[in-house]
């Protein structure tokens, strides 16, 4: 594993959803970088938590992949193109979890 990838910063605030408007609670263990009801992030970070991406293009789920640290959620910037990837939270709606999944 390369340093970038090691790269964390602990952030775990609430929002509310660019997508579909859902008042989000932090997570209260680890960071919350995505909406559980509709699964979309913001294109913010470049390593998690860092907040220094220049894009903010709305991250759509395009798949679901099983990793060494459970259920990762595979996203695509609708602005910019990037692909990446986070991990799935206990709250997240398991029917759109189970929907992105079919993608792959």
């Amino acid at each position: 594993m390369d340093l970038e990838q090691k790269r964390f910063t602990m952030i775990d605030e609430g929002f509310v959803c660019a997508v579909c408007g859902a008042s989000v609670e932090k997570l209260g263990k680890t960071a919350r970088d995505h909406c559980p009801h509709c699964l979309c992030s913001l294109h913010l970070d470049i390593n998690p938590g860092d907040r220094s991406a220049d894009c903010g293009g709305v991250l759509r789920p395009i798949g679901v992949v099983n990793a060494k640290k459970g259920l990762q959620i595979e996203y695509k910037c609708e602005k910019c193109g990037n692909v990446k990837r986070n991990i799935t939270a206990p709250d997240d709606d398991y029917d759109m979890i189970c929907q992105v999944s079919a993608n792959k």
